[in-house]
């Protein structure tokens, strides 16, 4: 929805965007790992048997991921498969994980921010200090976050960038000072005497996992088909969690050799930044881990928030849980944390190997669950279509479920004592209190709960630039001509290259028109000479070729009205015999219809882009039904809400049949285009045989304004075609 607002452009970005939380796990889990071994008298047989165990399993974790990132692409992520592979009690599961994983975030990266504060400062170094710091920071990161998401975000990207950096500059650091050195592998760690101590420091690593659920969840906001929008989340994952691998088979082994796991008085992270890096960089360093540390507690906090009100939306909340302050944020979720987080902190202390165990066992309990639920998809996929890379990619996906599940126990039976008992105890609660207050309010309606799936997903901006390249489509008629005049101004505006192709069933006899065409009108460069086409499936060959992210065309001529729907990007239809001041569009007033669907959201990055560009914009939210109109009118506030910090947009709800409202309200506010989705409330499941909806459609026929529609689904293949 409109938390997937401003695409990202590829995986770099995503990484930034989302990778805070998993790129700062180096700073905090070799504490406690290092002690046990240092306890255990075998350090030096147990230490690389461990490290690889880790390798092994977030490369199985990974490639898990990358199938879930094909399959989901809403931003729902592992939770969302879980949803549709095992039912509605995994629904409350997730939400009950990951409503404590969120407080253990905070938990934890504030309690690492104060051992770093301490690692510096000596002061507080002992219990009260540090607890009072903790206490304090904790406050001001509550109340930073319920002013606002802006004040949060603004410093994520740079902190990830910047702990991505620092751990580079350890890996180089140890290359130079000591050579590459891996972690040797003794067969003796899986022996008699060193299994127990292996299999526990195995356990304590597997913090570092935490947070790499947020790269399925950001295949939403990356910009491209589904399939390449899943192709960069994976791409984000494998350089977040590459840094991670990285990290710990470089510098670990130098961690392991140049740090006293013994000394209370500075981390072992940065007893070896003070040791391999030069003089101020272990202080940038550590500047560094509190601002990401910082930033990761904030983003807990959102996530929180954004939690919340996906729940209150499919009624697993009371309403009161989702009231927004004078910043319009609910602060309710943030303060009821912060009261936790402050008992936590004045009663368990401030040291990060306190939460660790319970952090670690609701990753892998959610990661057994994400991995059961691909074993069943993967499971009816084979049932449909037998083949031999489907068995491989079965066999990969039970071999993950058994590892993160074996995780999962491990972890309870190793640090049950420490504090990983406590989710015995706190999932059930949580569950039951999800299902009483479901029952209570009831099952929500269609509307309520896209909004509730949509706001429960955290998913970070980023910038889109559209359109960047345009491809006029042609077939000879003076009627198909009004599109390449469209063009030459938009392509003046936006500094948008345009193409040219010509569409006709006997494409080579109008070839010549078009490089005539192409030599006349200097503003529509052509590659060598226009491209001809002579079918939809050629057309978006065409997209392909030249890069194109919109397509404009006459709707007056009906092969080139069919077009919308048939390929990948955008098409906007321009009418040749409409007044000439209704003619033809520069973006500057719109008007766009949604109803609420899944489908017609697809508009909305765009949507974005033209806010930012200085369009008025008018969302008219319309719906199939009077019964429904107060439901999306809170639909429709909620979607403005989020858009206006971009520009000027008005809201209006209601209506009597969506094309033809779209129609009137065009003609009332004199827009100078219309905006919608090919598919709507009808879903996109027909668009193999129906490629246009029915709104689409109509309004074809009963506007002359210009028409810009986005397809909700990937172009078809050949087959489907």
């Amino acid at each position: 929805m409109a938390h997937v607002s401003h695409r990202l452009k590829g995986s770099f970005a995503g990484a930034l965007a989302g990778g805070g939380d998993p790129a700062t796990s180096p700073l905090y889990v070799f504490g406690p790992y290092l002690r046990l071994l240092a306890a255990s008298g075998i350090a030096a047989v147990c230490f690389g048997a461990s490290i690889w165990l880790v390798v092994l399993t977030v490369i199985a974790v990974s490639l898990t991921y990358r199938k879930v990132m094909q399959w989901v692409t809403d931003g729902s992520g592992g939770s969302g498969l879980c949803e549709e592979e095992l039912g509605g009690w995994a629904v409350k599961v997730n939400a009950a994980i990951t409503v404590i994983e969120y407080t253990l975030t905070f938990l934890v990266s504030i309690a690492a921010l104060v051992t770093f504060v301490a690692d510096r400062f000596p002061a507080f170094s002992n219990r009260w200090a540090r607890t009072a710091l903790a206490l304090a920071v904790s406050a001001l990161t509550a109340v930073i976050v319920n002013r606002g998401p802006k004040m949060a975000a603004r410093v994520f990207g740079p902190a990830t960038a910047a702990v991505l950096l620092l751990l580079w500059m350890l890996v180089i650091a140890t290359v130079v000072e000591r050579g590459l050195s891996l972690p040797g592998l003794h067969w003796g760690a899986f022996g008699a005497s060193g299994i127990r101590v292996t299999l526990g420091a195995y356990v304590r690593l597997l913090a570092l996992m935490t947070g790499v659920e947020v790269f399925a969840n950001l295949v939403a906001a990356y910009d491209g088909k589904p399939r390449e929008r899943a192709r960069k989340a994976f791409g984000s994952l494998a350089l977040v969690m590459g840094t991670t691998l990285v990290t710990m088979l470089v510098v670990g082994p130098a961690i392991f050799a140049l740090a006293d796991p013994s000394r209370k008085d500075v981390s072992v992270i940065t007893q070896t930044m003070d040791i391999l890096l030069p003089a101020p960089l272990p202080y940038v360093g550590t500047v560094v881990g509190i601002v990401v540390l910082l930033s990761a507690a904030a983003a807990s906090a959102q996530g929180l928030q954004n939690l919340a009100l996906g729940l209150r939306y499919r009624h697993y909340l009371p309403a009161s849980f989702g009231q927004r302050n004078r910043h319009d944020v609910a602060d309710r979720p943030v303060w009821i944390q912060l009261a936790v987080v402050c008992v936590c902190f004045l009663v368990l202390g401030t040291h990060e190997d306190t939460y660790l165990s319970l952090y670690a066992a609701g990753v892998f309990v959610l990661l057994s669950l994400t991995g059961v639920a691909a074993v069943k998809r993967l499971f009816r996929e084979i049932r449909g279509r037998l083949s031999a890379a489907r068995l491989a990619m079965l066999g990969g996906a039970v071999a993950t479920a058994l590892l993160t599940t074996g995780a999962a126990v491990l972890i309870f039976v190793e640090r049950g004592r420490e504090g990983a008992w406590a989710y015995l105890l706190l999932v059930p609660a949580l569950y039951v209190a999800f299902a009483r207050v479901r029952a209570r309010l009831g099952k929500p309606n269609d509307i309520e709960d896209r909004l509730g799936r949509a706001l429960g997903l955290a998913v970070p901006d980023a910038t889109i630039v559209w359109p960047t390249r345009l491809l006029v489509v042609v077939d000879g008629s003076s009627d198909a001509e009004a599109a390449v005049l469209c063009a030459v101004g938009l392509a003046a505006r936006f500094r948008a290259p345009a193409y040219l192709c010509v569409y006709s069933a006997k494409s080579e006899d109008l070839r010549a028109y078009g490089e005539k065409l192409a030599a006349l009108l200097v503003e529509i460069p052509s590659l060598e000479s226009a491209t001809a086409a002579s079918s939809p499936i050629a057309v978006e060959g065409a997209v392909r070729r030249v890069g194109a992210d919109l397509v404009i065309v006459a709707a007056d001529v009906a092969e080139l009205r069919a077009l919308p729907g048939r390929v990948s990007v955008p098409t906007l239809l321009v009418h040749a015999g409409a007044p000439s001041r209704e003619r033809y569009t520069l973006f500057e007033r719109v008007l766009v219809g949604v109803d609420g669907s899944a489908a017609s959201e697809a508009v909305l990055p765009i949507l974005r882009t033209f806010l930012r560009g200085g369009a008025k914009v008018t969302m008219a939210v319309i719906g199939e039904s009077e019964s429904e109109s107060s439901k999306l009118e809170t639909y429709g506030h909620r979607v403005v809400e989020s858009l206006r910090e971009d520009g000027v947009i008005e809201l209006e709800a209601g209506g009597s049949g969506p094309a033809r409202t779209l129609a009137a309200l065009a003609d009332e506010r004199d827009v100078d285009l219309v905006l919608v989705a090919t598919h709507g409330r009808g879903g996109i499941e027909r668009s193999d045989h129906i490629k246009l909806g029915s709104v689409p459609t109509r309004l074809l026929t009963e506007l002359s304004r210009p028409l810009l529609v986005v397809p909700s689904a990937p172009a078809p293949t050949r087959e489907q075609e």
